[in-house]
């Protein structure tokens, strides 16, 4: 069935993307495949990937370097709108997904494409984001998703791709589902599945379990500027290092894992687990730097839009009007959310344990109680009077 006649696919190196190059060819009739695979700082060693690619028949193999532009852009903003999932999940993968639709937008213009593809299933939330992200950047590109629509097993996968020179993996596969990048790790599937199994330590990867943790607690300092962290221990960074650093810093106290039962896009529930240090970190620290710098009507105002802000992330909608109206209130307010977090890292815990700030809105003469109080008490009551007036008149009106 001949769909399209050029495509950009999103390459991972796995089964499922490596054969999707002879199906998309041999059963939709492209004529030219291009593979677009992204780092965006998972440690991998993406020339293997790239040369794979080429091997399961790419016409031409990309691979784009944006792990500076994945941070600034999608994680930094995200942590200025303190983004977390059903109150439990950093949104680590989420992120990623409208960058990589970006990618293949841009590709698509740049190579002349007619349609872009990707490697997800009919039941993840990934096919949501990919696919509503690349309708808002370009609605007149197609979104080719096969397996999405052509049903075969993990075995008839591999033997599909036997038939086109593509080799079965050398190793027996992991029963889980890993995505990873420079914010964070999701693990799904196998064991589990069973949302009642403690997952096995051997899933882990960024941090430690708390028997292996130091048994002495670690402070660190982080600065903001404008909403976004900038320094560690005093330290000015750029995004990648601070971010990796902290990764380092946090995961070696246990620090950032997940383990949850999520609402997909699609309806069902999913047992998932994640590892975001960094981001717990940061998400934690920031807030409390709002709670200094912000007044309370603005505070509690942006405390109410955040859970729609991470649904909106989670469900596939980055690139939409509303997240543009969020984006516009929420870097109003981080105007002043500048200073300095102190942290405690301990056994699993991110305390925070300190913070100051040039645009400090804590004023010690008015929380004090000692001598040097300098708030009005007598002000006091007349204020209760009349905060309180409306329950008393129905009070008054509602007696028996």
């Amino acid at each position: 069935m001949g769909r399209a006649e050029k495509v950009i696919l999103a390459y991972s190196g796995g089964v499922d993307t490596s054969v999707s190059i002879p199906y998309l060819k041999q059963e939709w009739g492209v004529k030219e495949v291009i593979t677009l695979a992204a780092d965006l700082g998972q440690g991998d060693e993406l020339e293997p990937i790239r040369e794979k690619a080429l091997k399961s028949g790419a016409a031409k193999s990309l691979v784009a370097n944006v792990t500076e532009r994945f941070v600034k852009d999608f994680g930094f903003p995200a942590i200025q709108a303190n983004a977390i999932y059903e109150n439990r999940y950093p949104l680590s993968t989420a992120l990623a997904r409208p960058l990589i639709a970006q990618l293949l937008v841009e590709a698509a213009e740049q190579y002349g494409a007619d349609a872009v593809a990707h490697g997800c299933t009919a039941k993840g939330n990934d096919q949501v984001r990919f696919d509503i992200s690349i309708m808002a950047l370009n609605p007149n590109l197609k979104v080719l998703a096969p397996a999405r629509e052509w049903g075969f097993s993990r075995e008839e996968a591999i033997s599909y791709g036997e038939r086109f020179g593509i080799p079965a993996p050398v190793k027996k596969s992991s029963p889980y589902s890993i995505d990873r990048n420079l914010l964070g790790r999701s693990i799904e599937a196998g064991i589990l599945e069973d949302p009642n199994t403690e997952p096995p330590e051997e899933i882990y990867l960024m941090t430690k379990a708390i028997t292996d943790t130091p048994d002495e607690p670690e402070c660190i300092e982080i600065g903001f500027e404008g909403g976004i962290p900038t320094a560690l221990n005093g330290i000015v960074l750029e995004p990648v290092a601070l971010i990796s650093q902290l990764n380092e810093l946090a995961g070696n106290h246990g620090v950032g894992r997940v383990d949850m039962v999520e609402n997909r896009v699609v309806g069902i529930k999913s047992r998932e687990v994640y590892e975001t240090p960094a981001l717990t970190v940061l998400i934690s620290a920031h807030r409390d730097l709002e709670s200094l710098t912000l007044t309370a009507d603005v505070t509690q105002y942006k405390r109410s839009i955040e859970d729609s802000y991470s649904h909106l992330v989670y469900k596939g909608l980055w690139h939409s009007p509303l997240k543009e109206a969020f984006d516009a209130f929420i870097q109003k307010t981080q105007e002043r959310v500048s200073g300095t977090v102190r942290v405690k890292l301990f056994k699993g815990n991110a305390m925070i344990v300190g913070r100051s700030s040039d645009n400090s809105l804590y004023t010690p003469e008015l929380a004090t109680y000692t001598s040097q109080d300098k708030f009005d008490h007598k002000a006091a009551e007349g204020f209760i009077y009349l905060w309180g007036l409306p329950t008393r008149v129905w009070s008054e009106k509602t007696r028996d």
